[in-house]
């Protein structure tokens, strides 16, 4: 009897990459469909980063209670659709490559690690307003640092023992010395960091404040850039790193 084809999976994605950007595409859907204004104004209350809580908690329902969850939660709400999913793509081409090579509790504790890093980083810059932060952007920043420290890197090639055929290893794992020697990994770095950098002068630069959480981008960045080593794979570093 033949056997059956093999049956390809419809979604390519890694489930925790599947599962993070159905959660903000379905928050965002229940916002805008589902929740009058009221109820979407308590959404952010109750779910979105408040820093004001910490001065002024008797001013928020909950005072400093939600603290506890909202510089995570805050991931999951977002300013429309075009921020979901402006944030969802960008999660797709960062976020798969980390959790194909590192699996589903790294990434998560990549993005939640950033996204808390991102929210203190917010927090401290505006500690005297009453901003709030929304959007995955903290911990898909963090991702994305993850994941820069391997992408563009040489694939690894080994022998396998049995047949002699060369066998792909993976990417190496960079160094920051070797990262910043690399032009694609160097130029892409600089680039995300001098446009973050500059939205504080947006005023200056094009005459209106650009309401997107730089400080939350920064420090997700950095987060994921030095915290994804700890989660490399010895196998992964088979073979010598590439020479310049």
């Amino acid at each position: 009897m033949p056997a059956e084809p093999r049956r390809e999976p419809i979604i390519m994605l890694p489930p925790v990459i599947v599962v993070l950007g159905g959660a903000m595409l379905l928050i965002e859907a229940l916002s805008a469909f589902v929740l009058n204004e009221m109820q979407q104004v308590n959404l952010l209350i109750w779910l979105g980063f408040i820093p004001a809580r910490l001065i002024a908690p008797d001013q928020f329902p909950g005072g400093l209670l939600p603290l506890l969850w909202t510089p995570l939660t805050y991931d999951f709400l977002h300013a429309g659709w075009e921020h979901v999913l402006g944030n969802v793509i960008w999660l797709v081409i960062f976020g798969t490559p980390v959790a194909r090579r590192y699996g589903t509790v790294p990434t998560l504790v990549i993005f939640f690690v950033s996204s808390l890093v991102g929210a203190i980083a917010f927090a401290i810059s505006e500690f005297n307003s009453v901003a709030y932060l929304v959007g995955a952007s903290g911990g898909i920043a963090g991702l994305t640092g993850a994941a820069v420290r391997f992408i563009f890197q040489p694939v690894l090639m080994g022998t396998d023992p049995e047949t002699g055929a060369p066998v792909p290893l993976g990417r190496h794992m960079a160094t920051i010395r070797e990262m910043l020697r690399s032009p694609a990994a160097r130029t892409f770095s600089i680039i995300w960091v001098v446009i973050n950098c500059l939205v504080p002068l947006a005023p200056l630069l094009i005459g209106e404040s650009a309401d997107i959480a730089w400080q939350a981008h920064l420090g997700g960045f950095f987060t994921g850039l030095f915290l994804v080593p700890f989660f490399e794979h010895p196998h992964v570093e088979e073979a010598p790193p590439p020479t310049a």
